[in-house]
């Protein structure tokens, strides 16, 4: 019994960040859409999700991007699913780095970037949704 009163636990209910990769392809002409998928590794698990998206603004081109980052403000894995929101913008031309930070209304903020591939120049405001498999 004093073991248990000296090994640490950690509630259900508490926050965790988990690891997050993406692989997302992306066109328009003034205003742009997305889709891919992802995998979120959460205490110790890999998730897999789709991703999918529209922005408005200003967008220009085609682009196949790879995200990895940090996602913070999960209690449960169900949290992670939504709508995130997004303003930002960038170029490309036959390659780039991608770079965001999303958040949705669960209080699930992710920091993503990384490489991406074609030709691109956007300025826009992003709607994101993901999907847990």
């Amino acid at each position: 019994m004093l073991l248990a009163l000296l090994i640490p636990t950690t509630p259900s209910f508490a926050q965790a960040s988990a690891q997050v990769r993406i692989k997302i392809v992306k066109a328009g002409l003034l205003v742009g859409g997305g889709a891919g998928s992802g995998v979120l590794t959460y205490r110790g698990r890999h998730h897999p999700f789709r991703i999918s998206g529209v922005s408005f603004g200003f967008t220009v081109g085609a682009t196949v991007g790879w995200l990895e980052g940090w996602a913070s403000g999960i209690r449960e894995v169900s949290d992670f699913a939504g709508a995130y929101s997004s303003v930002g913008g960038g170029a490309a031309l036959i390659g780039g780095i991608n770079g965001a930070q999303l958040r949705n209304d669960k209080g699930v903020t992710m920091v993503l970037q990384g490489p991406k591939a074609g030709v691109e120049f956007a300025a826009n405001l992003s709607t994101i949704m993901i999907s847990l498999k």
